[in-house]
């Protein structure tokens, strides 16, 4: 990686300390499309838009903010990115890595990734949520291709772990303690931006895939190469094509989003406090 990639986390990373003053979040969450309700749950936020970061993404698509929201929730310093850059609309893999590299060069110990999936499953219906057990690379790249930076992780790092054990079971005893529906299983990500084929989706399900969609997989790898704990879930805004009747859109997905919103901001708030 250059040298300017390693300026630019050095930089972000100090842009986003002068701002916040006295918080120290040990977790950061990056909000899935139509997810962004949570940042306004933020307690005396400060908002840093991503174009202030040098080397961070610059989004287009919407349900996509891309701003920084610092602060407080359920009483935890936490940094919420309201906002990510998908790989259907770059090939890029520079800003990703420095927005992952950001959150580790700042102390955060846990990073929490959710997004708005297809379900691959009859019992995981639309507006529920789906706890990632673990996930598939069907996007045809892996962001850590090239030359492997030292400074921030080893040339060949392991997935085997790429969600967090101790997390997942800290997740799933909140929201059974809360009485919050959710379930468990295996996310696979295509590249998109087409939407899958009927075919592409039982395919999907032979592999032993529980939700689809087309992010989360690539900040995952980078924020396990430099070491940070993964832990997250899908919140279902349809079913993969072809397992119902629906018309599946972008529209449709911020939609059906916005109702799975409600459970995903209770779930997240309650968990806080023991996933940091």
């Amino acid at each position: 990686m250059s040298d300017t990639h390693t300026q630019n986390v050095k930089k972000s990373r100090d842009v986003i300390l002068g701002r916040i003053g006295t918080l120290k979040p040990k977790i950061a969450i990056i909000l899935g499309s139509g997810l962004g309700g949570l940042a306004e749950r933020v307690e005396n936020a400060v908002t840093i838009p991503y174009v202030d970061l040098p080397g961070f993404p610059v989004l287009t698509i919407a349900g996509h903010a891309g701003i920084l929201i610092a602060g407080k929730l359920s009483g935890v310093d936490t940094l919420v990115f309201k906002g990510r850059k998908h790989f259907y609309e770059t090939h890029d893999t520079a800003p990703l890595k420095t927005m992952i590299r950001v959150i580790k060069a700042m102390g955060v110990e846990t990073l929490f990734l959710s997004n708005a999936a297809g379900s691959l499953r009859p019992h995981i219906k639309v507006g529920e949520m789906m706890m990632i057990t673990d996930h598939i690379n069907c996007m045809g790249f892996n962001p850590l291709v090239g030359p492997n930076d030292d400074a921030f992780g080893s040339r060949f790092p392991p997935m085997t772990e790429a969600w967090d054990h101790e997390l997942r079971q800290k997740l799933k005893e909140t929201a059974q303690k809360k009485g919050i529906p959710l379930h468990k299983g295996v996310y696979i990500a295509f590249r998109g931006p087409s939407f899958e084929t009927p075919a592409e989706i039982r395919m999907a399900q032979g592999m032993g895939g529980d939700a689809i969609g087309m992010s989360s997989v690539p900040e995952c790898l980078i924020a396990r190469h430099c070491d940070l704990k993964i832990v997250g879930c899908s919140c279902i805004t349809n079913m993969g094509a072809g397992l119902s009747d629906e018309k599946i859109s972008h529209e449709h997905t911020l939609e059906n989003a916005a109702h799975a919103a409600v459970n995903f901001e209770k779930l997240v708030m309650e968990a806080l406090p023991i996933l940091s």
